[in-house]
């Protein structure tokens, strides 16, 4: 791994008990969310566990509602819906910016200058656009998918969801 990787929260490199450290908990406690399959860290060739730094993120999140109370399973579908909360914000909210540039080109299509009308160099989709790949990722790319009894939809919106003026 290069410099490069450094900042990269993707990268799994830290072993249990450097995880644990870094986060503040017993190495018990993060071998707990593997096997309840909350959050699955690779494997290395010698079968041990190596945590990603947005892993460690989730694992301090749950950490944080379970000594407010929560059970472990409780936290974790808390933390699941609050993920999904924000990816269907940051949807809605490119779906409005979408809605808002269509209604000014036609507003100016509208008006008879057509010829200032630009194309859109890049097609706006809402399953495929970076944000949503990067907020998604913090739960599934953390976990490899969902844990069982913890899944969140994962319809995104269509064009048909955008009710038109």
């Amino acid at each position: 791994m290069g410099a490069e990787g450094l900042d990269d929260e993707d990268i799994p490199a830290l072993t249990t008990g450097q995880a644990a450290a870094v986060i503040g908990v017993q190495p018990a406690f993060l071998r707990s969310l593997d096997a309840g399959q909350m959050v699955r860290p690779t494997r290395s060739a010698g079968g041990h566990r190596r945590w990603t730094r947005r892993q460690l993120a989730l694992a301090a999140r749950v950490r944080a509602l379970f000594d407010e109370g929560f059970t472990l399973t409780a936290a974790w579908k808390v933390v699941s819906l609050e993920d999904r909360v924000d990816e269907v914000t940051r949807e809605r909210d490119l779906a409005r910016a979408d809605l808002e540039r269509t209604r000014r080109d036609l507003a100016r299509v509208a008006s008879g200058s057509a010829e200032e009308v630009l194309p859109r160099t890049e097609p706006t989709t809402l399953s495929g656009s970076p944000d949503r790949a990067h907020r998604t990722s913090g739960l599934r790319r953390a976990t490899g998918s969902a844990p069982a009894g913890a899944h969140s939809s994962t319809t995104p919106a269509t064009p048909t969801d955008v009710t038109s003026p």
